[in-house]
């Protein structure tokens, strides 16, 4: 194992995350909020520590191998996230317990949406970019990892992919060398924030607000700058605006760039994860919608299709913008949108849950394993599109489902033992596994209420979702620390 040169490697991530500590600085030197202390020190202990760990280690450079890569992958997000505490834990106010500042921390880099906080309105303009901008970067490292290296480790979603995807997507990266993949996939991203924050200033939000909100949106964060969260702006509007580019996010970024290539939005209709994730977002929309009018929850039926559309859309692509608590919507429907966002957004997309193709191929060897009880000789394929996917693609599918539902089902049962009622217990281990953010009980609206050992289960949860069940598991195999 290549100790030094992982150190060296973590050391100039630090370094450059010390950067982003310094807009919120300049953000609270704009508005005057006093906020902008802690992110300064933030920013020269995060410097301090990134160059003492990169300098001693500056000629230690070499070829890196998969297990380096497993170790390197787990550590970006375990390192920056709790770096990124650092400013959190020094703030006078709000005055975060070690827990809560991780919570937090961890919640962005990962763009989980799950928060500590209370009376976000009143907080300093500097902590509520920070928060925003912790998710930001948190989607863009989600979008390279899950496109660019995740793929030549031999795991995500992305290697689906090989099998059936035309053009330049096919390959396990979009182009021969990473750092031109990462810059194409950067170019993309960043065009959609800009156009998401224009979008929202158009429709009314303040510029602050439209670009915070951007930043969320894109990166299917769902953190806001209100603690009503779209609910604040009360503007149909927007609530459109939102869910466009959730969408738009949480679908693939390699077939945006294959689309951006071609120039031709057919990559879209033959893609089938595309079709089968837009035929998702549509179905729950018209069973919420229908099931608000039948109970009489709203009366108007522009305000039922806005709040089902808004609602089923930021749930199911794990957002968790709210326009309202769907808590208090008829039962049905806030288990039926917990259970959605398991699926998530498609694979290489900035979306969490198990995604969408994975979901799909579940089904498809379901249907399998049905018609093989019917004709006992016959050789079945199974499809993606319309070319065969080999047999070892489906048992992956299969091992990540069953890692998935164990890593749930043993986080559940440690929040259970901690005291968490049952039905907290479930929904809070669903939204930070699937990096939802809200869920019902006591974290409907937010998470302050829970203990400290929860919430360390809980963001654990978090870096599971994130890294995808196997990146962080097999760490804890005694075969990847053997040399």
């Amino acid at each position: 194992m290549q100790y030094k040169n992982i150190i060296r490697i973590l050391g100039l991530l630090v370094t450059l995350l010390s950067v982003t500590m310094l807009p919120p600085a300049f953000v609270s030197l704009i508005y005057r909020d006093g906020g902008g202390v802690s992110f300064l020190m933030g920013f020269i202990l995060c410097l301090i520590t990134g160059i003492l760990s990169w300098y001693p280690n500056r000629a230690e450079k070499g070829d890196l191998r998969a297990r380096e890569g497993f170790l390197i992958v787990v550590l970006f997000w375990t390192v920056l996230a709790s770096f990124s505490a650092i400013p959190l834990l020094l703030l006078e106010e709000p005055n975060l317990s070690m827990a809560d500042a991780f919570f937090e921390s961890f919640s962005g880099l990962t763009t989980t949406g799950a928060t500590i906080l209370t009376h976000i309105d009143e907080l300093p303009h500097a902590v509520l970019y920070y928060r925003q901008q912790l998710q930001w970067l948190g989607g863009m490292g989600i979008i390279v990892l899950a496109v660019a290296v995740l793929p030549m480790l031999g795991i995500g979603g992305m290697q689906l992919y090989r099998a059936e995807t035309p053009g330049p997507v096919k390959d396990s990266k979009m182009t021969p060398r990473i750092a031109d993949t990462a810059k194409h996939l950067w170019y993309i991203y960043l065009s959609l924030t800009i156009a998401c924050a224009l979008a929202y200033w158009v429709v009314g939000m303040s510029v602050f607000d439209a670009i915070c909100h951007a930043f969320s949106t894109i990166a299917i964060g769902g953190f806001s700058t209100h603690d009503a969260s779209m609910g604040y702006f009360n503007s149909p509007q927007i609530n459109l605006v939102c869910v466009f580019f959730l969408v738009i996010a949480g679908v693939n970024f390699a077939l945006h760039y294959a689309v951006v290539q071609s120039r031709s939005l057919k990559n879209y209709l033959f893609d089938p994860e595309f079709k089968v994730f837009i035929a998702i977002q549509v179905a729950l929309t018209l069973i919420c919608f229908a099931v608000l009018m039948m109970t009489g929850t709203y009366n108007d039926a522009d305000v039922a299709l806005d709040q089902a559309l808004f609602q089923s859309v930021s749930i199911s692509t794990t957002a968790g913008f709210a326009t309202t608590s769907f808590a208090d919507w008829p039962t049905l429907l806030p288990i039926l949108l917990i259970f959605a966002s398991f699926i998530g957004g498609c694979a290489g997309s900035t979306g969490g849950g198990m995604k969408v193709v994975r979901v799909l191929l579940l089904y498809l060897q379901g249907i399998r394993e049905l018609n093989k009880l019917v004709h006992p000789k016959a050789v079945f394929t199974i499809k993606l599109g319309k070319k065969p996917l080999p047999d070892r693609v489906v048992e992956a599918v299969w091992g990540f489902f069953s890692a998935y539902a164990a890593v749930f089902v043993i986080c559940m049962l440690l929040l259970l033992a901690a005291g968490v009622d049952d039905i907290t217990a479930f929904t809070a281990v669903a939204a930070c596994l699937n990096n939802l953010g809200p869920g019902l009980g006591e974290v409907a609206s937010n998470f302050a209420g829970l203990n400290d050992f929860s919430k360390w289960v809980l963001i654990l949860a978090m870096l599971f979702g994130r890294l995808e069940i196997f990146t962080l598991l097999v760490l804890f195999t005694p075969a990847f620390w053997r040399s």
